[in-house]
């Protein structure tokens, strides 16, 4: 067996990633053999890492096919598809990739909001087709100083909040208990929150305690004249009840990088003018993408220096 620890790949990572990966590790990519699962049976007890992402996940069915799964590390900040529950359970080391994309993420929130409510990637369009020329294009909604909610006030939501207080905006927020050391309102009902804002961001966890969180009901306490921004999980908003306020006119327009069953967006999202469609590109910058790389290398290469994990996910 080779001196170096032995690291198991799920789904495609940065090249360069990919490339540190193997020159550090014993890395073996699990597409890249004809039969994984065959493969897992024969050789699953050789590995004692685990590099996932959190578009791909690892559930506790895996994690039983590596017996000697010590570490899993993780790249993205997004935790409901891998089993921290499990991987609690077994002893397994989880790490992540938060903080180093804070500030592209509250950058794109802030760009769906200007987007929508100034009818930015519409009025594009609307030059695009030649539209000028027959007529002027319809009025926006005003950003600055507007009333700003915001669903979840993680270190990301706080960096959306920080963002957004440049634009001289009234800033709430909403989570299960209010944020320690925090100086804008929580407002625990999140449906007085839509009622209230003009723009609602969403940047909650997503997983099953938050699916849906964003239904109907809070769809319509926005009202026509409120804007929806989600750079969270697609499921955290009903995207069928999205979907049919947005075609009602009974919100204002939505700005959205995450969806239910990505990268499959509705069509009925796709014809319709009051909606931004983003694919999932809120990280997606290359100094961002690098750090986040760098920190899935630095987790493992922590653990099996016998050093704590730099990113380590919460306990469950």
């Amino acid at each position: 067996m080779s001196a170096r620890p032995r690291v198991l790949q799920l789904g495609r990572l940065m090249a360069s990633l990919e490339t540190r990966l193997k020159a550090g590790f014993d890395t073996t990519f699990l597409a890249d053999e004809a039969d994984p699962q065959a493969f897992l049976a024969a050789h699953g007890g050789e590995f004692a890492g685990l590099v996932a992402s959190a578009g791909v996940g690892a559930s506790a069915a895996l994690m039983a096919q590596l017996p000697n799964l010590k570490v899993i590390s993780s790249f993205g900040v997004g935790l409901d598809k891998l089993d921290l529950v499990a991987a609690k359970e077994r002893g397994i080391a989880v790490g992540y990739t938060p903080d180093v994309l804070n500030d592209c993420v509250a950058d794109l929130a802030i760009a769906l909001m200007l987007d929508i409510g100034r009818r930015v990637s519409e009025a594009e369009r609307f030059v695009r087709r030649g539209d000028w020329t027959r007529g002027t294009f319809p009025l926006a909604r005003k950003v600055s100083g507007a009333k700003l909610g915001i669903v979840g006030f993680g270190r990301i939501g706080q960096t959306i909040a920080r963002r957004a207080a440049g634009f001289e905006m009234d800033i709430r927020y909403h989570t299960r208990r209010p944020v320690d050391g925090s100086a804008y309102p929580h407002e625990p009902a999140l449906l007085e929150l839509a009622r209230w804002a003009d723009y609602l961001v969403i940047i909650t966890a997503g997983g099953a305690a938050t699916k849906h969180l964003i239904d109907a009901a809070v769809l319509d306490a926005l009202g026509p004249d409120g804007f929806i921004v989600n750079v969270a999980r697609g499921s955290v908003i009903d995207e069928a009840a999205l979907v049919r306020a947005l075609a009602d006119k009974r919100i204002g327009g939505a700005g959205l990088d995450v969806f239910e069953d990505e990268p499959n967006v509705p069509a009925a999202l796709l014809a319709l003018d009051n909606v931004v469609l983003l694919p999932h590109v809120a990280s997606g910058t290359r100094e961002t993408r690098q750090a986040m790389a760098d920190r899935v290398f630095d987790n493992l290469q922590a653990h099996f220096a016998g050093r704590p994990l730099v990113s380590a996910a919460p306990q469950p």
